[in-house]
């Protein structure tokens, strides 16, 4: 999921089959993911999620995009400096990086991936977002996955040496270029 969320989260407007093909890839991930877990030998539900993965990374997604990796940068310092799984760390800061780059400029990326992915209707649209934010993070919580880097061992005497690894060259995000201080708050969120 956060292969994709990196090229769906993406400053480029006309991208629609890049952005439909990934809300069907989330979705099949939403739907897979407990299934896998309860039933960790039902073949469908690996098989599934296998190709899934295979889609998510085989570059289609991003072709003619823009793409963000910014939460991949930031998780890296954080595995680099603690045993953290990336995918555990992912899971953990990906809800806290779409809180801090949901804006006014933002928000109709957000809004599209919480009515096509989580089915959420409405008219106010950072009420949307918010929401589709909410459903990932239960959604990792969900699937067992800890909800803060506290929770995995994380120091706050770490964060500012894990943000300034994170931009040693330079800003990074294509959503919202963040810098230090941008990381910095994202780590101190997710502690």
């Amino acid at each position: 999921m956060s292969h994709i969320f990196e090229q769906y989260f993406s400053p480029t407007q006309d991208a629609f089959l890049q952005d439909r093909l990934a809300e069907s890839l989330l979705k099949t991930c939403i739907y897979y993911g407990p299934v896998a877990l309860q039933e960790p030998a039902q073949y469908e539900a690996r098989a599934q999620l296998m190709w899934a993965s295979s889609l998510a990374l085989n570059g289609l997604l991003g072709y003619g995009k823009v793409t963000d990796w910014a939460t991949h940068g930031i998780e890296h310092a954080v595995s680099a400096a603690y045993d953290v799984t990336h995918g555990v760390g992912l899971a953990i800061l990906t809800p806290h990086w779409m809180e801090y780059v949901l804006n006014e400029e933002t928000s109709c990326k957000f809004v599209d991936y919480a009515r096509n992915v989580w089915g959420i209707t409405g008219n106010d649209d950072l009420v949307m977002a918010k929401k589709g934010i909410e459903k990932t993070r239960k959604f990792f919580t969900g699937l067992g996955m800890p909800r803060t880097l506290r929770e995995v061992g994380v120091q706050e005497q770490k964060l500012e040496d894990m943000a300034q690894k994170t931009v040693v060259f330079g800003k990074v995000g294509k959503l919202k270029k963040l810098d230090e201080a941008d990381v910095l708050a994202i780590l101190k969120h997710a502690l």
